[in-house]
């Protein structure tokens, strides 16, 4: 009997990255083959964002381009926006069935079931502990990292977020079963592990008995054969002194932070309701950076939420100057209906949020040029990645600090550590 074929289309964030695995393995596990997403398939899963309203545009596209690529296929629409609007996605003529985050784990049964009803999504909020899944016990196909996801959900109501109402509540996966799953993806031959979350910083406060992120990194740091550790967004105000005392004493911990800023403006923080100001950003960045000499730093920052003045976007530019980042995820404010934030009646116009949105760009863009020219002369280690450069056939590697180095070797070399010297620096 020949295999049912499945195809996956992921957007948004590495957490969807790291659901889509896991879903893929258990397909897999029922039978299915997967196939990439150009060609035709059976049944067609697209895992969906909504941070934004450009990610459902983008949602919206890839599930009619998954639709012309295979007319027959069953066709799935998972993730955050199958959470938060499930029945505008079954209004799409091309949608066969709506699973919502909270029901992603029944996928197989249900497509087993070939059931009628199209809209499965349970209630998020009413989510429990995050239970263990199968992580893979072979190497991940395609990647010489992995990501891990330790915790799901997040507890804070920040004004503009639509993320919780998608995640639910803060979750995470107990200490035991992480580290299982970190020494088999280690085995495996991944000398990397990025450890993925929606608040990750959370890590820990929901288990009994409770523990931390800090502990967690204790633990892992051990694992015979893990070169690096990279933490995937962590907000400011979960770097305690215990935190700070792993991540800078370990060199198993990349020199590579992710910290939301979102804005360089008190006032408008106060309004996003974030749980930090640009005081405490300020000093956590300036220590990091006094720890890791070669720090790669990157923020989210958010233009034109509404009530953001022309003093708030120059506080922003002047906080962004200052600081040492080696890149900006750019976002322009997008309501999100159900939020505090789309009841604000004080919004910035279209134009002005562009003309930010590109300066703050274009500052970003100067600031990570320099950043990579001052590696230019060191030696560097990197791990090779899976995929050589398109354009030249090169091989690609990752250095510590997220920075993507260029050069010749042979395919022994991936998915294993080298050492480069740093000869150039394209301004792409």
């Amino acid at each position: 009997m020949t295999p049912r074929t499945v195809a996956f289309t992921t957007l948004g964030c590495r957490l969807n990255q790291v659901d889509t695995q896991q879903l893929q393995s258990a397909l897999e596990s029922r039978g299915f083959r997967t196939v990439p997403p150009e060609e035709p398939a059976d049944v067609v899963v697209v895992n969906t964002c909504t941070v934004t309203a450009r990610a459902e545009f983008s949602d919206r596209q890839a599930i009619r381009r998954a639709a012309r690529v295979s007319p027959r296929a069953r066709l799935v629409v998972t993730g955050c926006w199958a959470q938060t609007s499930p029945d505008e996605i079954a209004r799409m003529g091309e949608v066969d069935l709506v699973v919502g985050n909270a029901d992603k784990h029944r996928l197989p049964a249900l497509l087993d079931e070939r059931c009628v009803e199209r809209i499965h999504v349970s209630d998020i909020a009413a989510a429990g502990t995050l239970d263990a899944v199968a992580a893979p016990s072979a190497r991940v196909a395609g990647r010489s990292r992995a990501f891990l996801k330790v915790q799901d959900g997040c507890q804070h109501r920040c004004a503009f977020c639509i993320v919780p109402f998608a995640r639910g509540g803060s979750r995470s996966l107990a200490l035991g079963a992480v580290l299982d799953q970190a020494r088999r993806l280690v085995e495996a031959g991944h000398p990397e592990l990025v450890l993925t979350g929606v608040d990750l910083g959370h890590y820990g406060a929901d288990l009994v008995p409770r523990t931390t992120l800090a502990a967690l990194l204790r633990d892992l740091v051990e694992i015979p054969g893990l070169r690096w550790v990279r933490l995937s967004s962590v907000l400011p105000t979960y770097f305690t002194p215990a935190l700070m005392e792993v991540v800078t004493g370990s060199t198993v911990i990349a020199p590579h932070f992710h910290i939301p800023l979102q804005s360089g403006s008190d006032r408008v923080l106060r309004l996003m309701r974030r749980p930090y100001n640009t005081v405490m950003y300020r000093r956590l960045v300036e220590r990091l950076a006094g720890a890791f000499p070669g720090l790669g730093l990157g923020a989210d920052v958010i233009v034109g939420f509404p009530g953001e003045g022309e003093a708030d976007f120059a506080a922003t530019v002047a906080l962004v100057e200052a600081l040492p980042f080696s890149y900006l995820h750019v976002f322009p404010y997008s309501a999100r209906k159900g939020t505090e934030a789309a009841r604000f009646t004080d919004g910035v116009d279209a134009p002005t949020i562009v003309r930010r949105g590109r300066a703050l760009r274009l500052l970003a863009r100067r600031k990570n040029f320099e950043f990579r020219r001052r590696l230019a002369g060191q030696v560097e280690e990197a791990l090779v990645l899976a995929t050589r450069d398109r354009s030249t056939g090169r091989l690609v590697g990752l250095t510590g600090s997220y920075v993507e180095v260029q050069f010749d070797g042979p395919d022994a070399l991936i998915g294993r550590l080298a050492r480069v010297c740093v000869t150039g620096v394209d301004r792409d």
